[in-house]
């Protein structure tokens, strides 16, 4: 899909995405995502991006995190999408709000097991004392939900509408 004046910014992200499942060697949906606190001082880091619509991008963490801080004080973020092997980028700037609960839900439910008894043992953000602190609270947590594993009510997604989106195309 050329990039022209008009052209639908979601539909165009949806086929350089496509594009780049067939070559990116790992996690064609991860994402650089910046927030800033509340004195303005930027912070960034590598999440995944899970969905999006006309409606925004949707990626989803630990609402006691850093970044989650950020993004519920200022409502801002930014993030830069790299496909390196089709040279291709797209960065998105825009306001972020909490996903709504069904969202988060199903998301949650789509995850692992693994990723759902972690989203409840890591203390996301916060100094961990020793590797057996955690593996002790993966223990707890597997204990207490052998079989259906509900959301945290900490942790869930977040929807950054754009204001601006622009694609960058080597050559």
């Amino acid at each position: 899909m050329e990039i022209i004046h008009g052209t639908d910014p979601f539909a165009l992200f949806q086929n350089w995405y496509d594009e780049a499942v067939k070559t990116e060697i790992n996690d064609p949906d991860a994402i650089a995502l910046a927030s800033v606190d509340v004195d303005g001082m930027p912070s960034v880091r590598m999440v995944l991006l899970r969905r999006w619509s006309p409606e925004g991008f949707l990626f989803f963490t630990n609402y006691e995190s850093r970044k989650s801080g950020e993004l519920l004080n200022t409502g801002k973020a930014a993030f830069c999408i790299h496909w390196k092997s089709q040279r291709r980028q797209v960065r998105v700037v825009g306001t972020t709000t909490k996903a709504r609960a069904e969202q988060s839900d199903e998301y949650f439910s789509s995850r692992g097991r693994g990723s759902q008894i972690g989203a409840w043992a890591s203390a996301q953000s916060r100094p961990l004392n020793n590797r057996a602190t955690l593996e002790s609270e993966v223990t707890r947590f597997e204990q207490k939900f052998p079989d259906v594993v509900s959301r945290p009510p900490h942790w869930g997604g977040f929807c950054l509408k754009p204001k601006e989106i622009e694609f960058w195309h080597d050559g």
